[in-house]
């Protein structure tokens, strides 16, 4: 070997020679290029991924298996007199004239349990509170407000539901924020505080139904969408843990009498995740919180398109704002091992399989990495009632997400790391 490492040093073209690398035994050939250190080095990679994936295979598996104990899907119900005026709705904007119409037509659709629906608006320059305005001529629970200039420390949106909070009637029962881009449907505040009171929830959130339309947008949000199915389970499932709580501010119930004690929404000001924050916050004081399917009763647009999607919706996933520094990375790691390398995973050890390397490490890896895409798949078709096909133009590539799943873990990596410095039209001086 001495011998051997002299003449590469000393003659460029020895690295080339076959004789040379026959010797050293690197050449993947099995049968002909010691086969014997070839078989170490894929058991070796095999038991690197048995090591990171099994632990998180326990993990995803307790998670999954909760599944069919989940709460129901919300049906959407009509309004009974004991709910009459029991809900203040808050809805913070900002440039909304694109998309807040299907949004004021389904709130004016909510029947005599709502009180009043408050649009606190930060100055919008694109005709978001004329619209308002207009439907306030139709139904005289709208109204208009505009937040004052955001304080130091605050993000935009909690700011604006914190206004709409503070200045919401005392009479209702139930704070009820939904954002611009939702289309609630006929039933759905009456479900939603019904299913509240009859579960003893103090704090409830929905999930909705996605609207997405055309190719890029299917591909790649669904395996966005994977990333908190993964590491929080299926909506209607009781978290593991007030650390584990997941919550989705779009439409989110509170209790006043809840609210009033956290302070309004002041331990979430900071958050780029505010709904996750507040609602953990709740949970860790005691406060019973829950994530529910709402598909039926809330459809949601959420973005324009693949590149807005992951621009603005993958910022915020890693949810780093509502987690430890080991929770986040942690988390991190654990899309890795069951959704970011599972595909990688079975081309490799498959064309080592084919090589000839089918030590039991490798089987075993290559079986488990398999399970991990069959899961992925059987999940993709779990996840399909979730999304509205009906304006889709190449909805076929929804089958296909699954391909995006390397892409959607590190864009998880990148939020990770990074600070938003914009959001929503604001700017912030943050690193």
């Amino acid at each position: 070997m001495q011998y051997l490492l002299t003449d590469f040093l000393t003659n460029p073209g020895f690295s080339t020679n076959p004789g040379f690398l026959t010797n050293l035994g690197i050449l993947a050939n099995p049968g002909s290029i010691n086969p014997g250190l070839g078989t170490v080095l894929w058991s070796a990679l095999a038991v690197v991924l048995l090591l990171l994936q099994v632990p998180a295979i326990a993990i995803l598996l307790s998670r999954l298996l909760q599944g069919p104990r989940r709460y129901p899907p919300l049906q959407p119900k009509a309004a009974t007199p004991g709910l009459f005026g029991q809900v203040s709705i808050v809805v913070p904007t900002l440039n909304e004239a694109a998309r807040i119409t299907p949004c004021l037509t389904g709130l004016s659709r909510q029947s005599y349990e709502v009180r009043e629906i408050l649009v606190v608006d930060s100055r919008s320059q694109d005709g978001t509170v004329e619209l308002v305005k207009a439907a306030q001529a139709k139904d005289p629970r709208f109204r208009v407000l505009t937040d004052d200039p955001l304080p130091p420390g605050w993000v935009g949106r909690p700011w604006a539901l914190h206004t709409g909070f503070l200045n919401s009637s005392e009479a209702s029962e139930w704070i009820l924020g939904i954002d611009a881009d939702t289309q609630p449907q006929p039933g759905l505040v009456a479900s939603l505080v019904t299913t509240a009171v009859e579960q003893g929830y103090d704090l409830v959130s929905l999930s909705p139904r996605f609207i997405l339309k055309d190719l890029g947008e299917f591909w790649l949000q669904p395996a966005l969408l994977m990333t908190l199915v993964y590491r929080f389970g299926a909506a209607g499932v009781d978290a593991e843990g007030s650390e584990r709580v997941m919550a989705n501010g779009q439409c989110f119930l509170c209790r006043r009498s809840l609210l009033v004690s956290l302070g309004g929404y002041t331990s979430a000001r900071s958050s780029f995740c505010d709904d996750v924050t507040l609602a953990r916050y709740a949970a860790a004081q005691g406060a019973k919180v829950g994530f529910l399917d709402g598909a039926k009763v809330l459809q949601v647009r959420m973005y324009e398109g693949m590149a807005e999607t992951w621009k603005e919706w993958g910022r915020s996933l890693d949810l780093k704002d509502a987690a430890s520094v080991g929770q986040k990375w942690g988390d991190l790691g654990f899309l890795l091992a069951v959704q970011g390398l599972p595909l990688f995973a079975c081309l490799f050890l498959g064309l080592g399989v084919l090589f000839g390397y089918t030590a039991l490490p490798v089987q075993i890896a290559l079986g488990i990495n398999a399970l991990l895409v069959a899961i992925r798949l059987g999940l993709l078709a779990a996840i399909a009632p979730s999304y509205n096909f009906s304006q889709a133009q190449a909805s076929w590539s929804f089958w296909l997400s699954p391909l995006a799943d390397p892409f959607a873990v590190y864009r998880i990596f990148l939020s990770s790391i990074r600070t938003p410095t914009q959001w929503r039209g604001r700017s912030y001086g943050r690193e």
